[in-house]
């Protein structure tokens, strides 16, 4: 089931209209699902919307630790992603950021955000939200019009697919 929350009510603190929310129910447990997220050999099999494919260029799990995932499209398109994850709270909780790379230094990424992505368990699979929290409404806006909800949906049901699949 794909849910794209209604838009952040004008009463909502500015912050979180900054955000950008799908929330699901997939059917693959949560621990295939935060194995597939954390094993780098499993994130790249499932990360982009294929055809595109991925390369995990950092992945190193701990709060500080470098993120970097480069993307190639059938096209020759190309999109390089360093981060830094923020906070890992095993299969509950993953966040990682564009904002900082590895050794939390300041970065000046090309899209500007933190996802916090939630597992928790639900009848007939896992709750899955993804939460992408941007620094002002022109980001938003425009990750947005680059096709975040498609995109981002693509992903969730390429990963659930897949951790369905995992011994």
């Amino acid at each position: 089931m794909k849910r794209r929350l209604p838009v952040t009510p004008s009463d909502a603190p500015a912050a979180e209209r900054h955000d950008l929310v799908i929330d699901r129910v997939v059917k693959a447990p949560r621990g295939k699902l935060w194995r597939a997220w954390t094993d780098p050999t499993l994130l790249k099999q499932w990360w982009c919307p294929k055809p595109w494919t991925t390369e995990v260029r950092a992945f190193d799990l701990r709060p500080g630790g470098d993120f970097n995932t480069f993307m190639r499209g059938p096209d020759g398109g190309q999109s390089d992603n360093p981060g830094c994850f923020l906070e890992i709270v095993p299969q509950q909780r993953l966040v990682f950021t564009s904002m900082l790379t590895g050794g939390w230094r300041p970065a000046t990424p090309w899209m500007g955000f933190t996802a916090v992505i939630t597992l928790a368990d639900a009848a007939g699979g896992t709750r899955y939200v993804a939460r992408v929290m941007h620094p002002d409404p022109a980001t938003r806006e425009r990750h947005e019009q680059l096709g975040f909800f498609e995109g981002w949906n693509t992903c969730i049901t390429q990963l659930d697919e897949f951790a369905q699949g995992i011994a």
